[in-house]
């Protein structure tokens, strides 16, 4: 079993719990850049380019849009779920088509693919197959299939609403919990 989803989660909360003293550290969302099986992408220029609107918009304190799109928050609406972003620079969109990646689970904790809309500066994300919804994960797999992006082109950052949310620590994620906590009902299929 490829874990490379769980290590991700780890890398970006612990990243959070390091920069708390260090508020200029910053990381980018190249998720959209690699290879699934080579940790290193080979298009390192559009890395750059983001490691350098990171350093115009910190260390040269430019007015620009330098961060992808964060999860924040969500709030449940009945049978849907509608998803809060920090960084959505000046609106959020699917790229390709329809959005991709999301999947939610009721109670019972299994996971299904979902559809998802964008309404405004949040996503709303709903099954058919789930009618009491209480977790909502994006790009949560080893190759992901998403395409959710700012308006200036940045990726939005992998989540999961059923852990802790952005750099929160109250829990701690190991490799059995995040695996064991919710499992897909019957493996989606990529779109």
């Amino acid at each position: 079993m490829n874990l490379w989803k769980v290590y991700r989660q780890n890398f970006v909360k612990h990243s959070c719990l390091l920069s708390r003293p260090f508020p200029k550290l910053e990381l980018v969302v190249a998720i959209d850049i690699g290879d699934a099986h080579d940790i290193h992408p080979r298009n390192k220029q559009d890395v750059g380019e983001r490691l350098a609107l990171v350093a115009m918009a910190i260390a040269y304190r430019q007015k620009i849009v330098y961060s992808c799109p964060i999860y924040r928050s969500m709030r449940v609406e009945g049978s849907k779920v509608r998803i809060f972003f920090d960084h959505v620079g000046s609106g959020l969109l699917a790229k390709d088509g329809e959005l991709k990646g999301f999947a939610i689970a009721g109670k019972d904790k299994k996971f299904v693919w979902a559809k998802a809309k964008i309404e405004g500066e949040t996503v709303l994300v709903w099954s058919e197959q789930v009618s009491e919804p209480v977790a909502v994960r994006y790009a949560w797999a080893d190759k992901p299939h998403c395409n959710l992006y700012n308006k200036e082109g940045l990726p939005a950052s992998p989540f999961r609403t059923d852990d802790v949310g952005r750099c929160h620590f109250q829990k701690s994620l190991d490799q059995n919990s995040a695996s064991k906590n919710f499992e897909f009902s019957q493996r989606p299929k990529a779109r």
